[in-house]
């Protein structure tokens, strides 16, 4: 019992890791990605890398986080507040943000429709 407790640990550590690997991936390639949604004149779209498979990397790598942190942490009742304070303000966050995008940014509502998925590959 003991035993598998520690490699479920394990486990939902090397989710967690992941999170933060996807974040910083996504910092490293887009360096106009911010906590505020605003187009800069020089800004360019970009759709290699992890921006290839979903539209929002940045997002799936902190919704990834967020949700195996309390995991791996024995934490489950805080998994009630990540779903109302995480997932629907984020779900509301995407929705702005691309039209502001489609809008401002050249080149958007082309990558939407060669990029289907928003956060989760395949949903």
């Amino acid at each position: 019992m003991i035993t598998k407790l520690k490699n479920l640990m394990i486990v939902l550590n090397a989710f967690v890791f992941f999170g933060y690997l996807s974040v910083v991936r996504v910092m490293e390639k887009n360096r106009y990605a911010s906590a505020i949604i605003e187009i800069s004149k020089e800004q360019k779209l970009i759709d290699t890398g992890p921006y290839k498979i979903v539209r929002h990397p940045m997002y799936t790598g902190g919704m990834i986080l967020l949700l195996f942190t309390p995991l791996a942490l024995g934490s489950y009742w805080a998994l009630i507040p990540f779903f109302i304070l995480t997932v629907v303000p984020l779900i509301l966050r995407i929705i702005n943000e691309e039209k502001l995008l489609i809008i401002n940014l050249p080149g958007y509502s082309e990558y939407c429709q060669k990029t289907k998925y928003r956060l989760i590959p395949y949903i």
